[in-house]
């Protein structure tokens, strides 16, 4: 059974990606509400998730949002909703929620296809410090 509390929002990230680890330390640092919770996809509560939601990850090259009662958002929407939850401005980018999710996913699978290119990839999953461990899931 995934335990997120019902106020909370866990991102599931590619734990060994540099651009996924940058991009959840920043919502990390904007998180002003307290609102998310993280797990690398690679984690145990990442793998339960793709299994429990018939996701095939070998197609699915994203960043995942989950909440315990609306399930499982990925890709650009999942990015965007993450952003609509930040300050300002990043909050501005739900504006793009108007465009329609064929158009934005290319941009996001594109993106997603040359990010190791691109940004680099680590050996293994970012370790959380002591003070960012309760942030984490496993």
């Amino acid at each position: 059974m995934i335990e997120v509390p019902n106020n909370k929002k866990l991102i599931l990230f590619d734990g060994v990606c540099n651009l996924c680890n940058s991009s959840v330390q920043y919502v990390i640092k904007h998180d002003k509400k307290d609102v998310f919770l993280f797990a690398p996809l690679q984690s145990n509560i990442g793998q339960t998730l793709i299994k429990k939601h018939n996701i095939d990850s070998s197609k699915i090259d994203s960043v995942l949002l989950y909440t315990p009662e609306k399930g499982i958002t990925y890709k650009s929407t999942a990015a965007l909703k993450i952003g609509a939850q930040l300050g300002f401005p990043t909050n501005l980018m739900v504006v793009f929620l108007i465009v329609p999710a064929i158009i934005r996913n290319w941009f996001y699978d594109f993106i997603a296809k040359n990010r190791y290119k691109w940004y680099g990839k680590k050996d293994a999953c970012m370790i959380p410090t002591p003070e960012l461990k309760g942030k984490f899931l496993d």
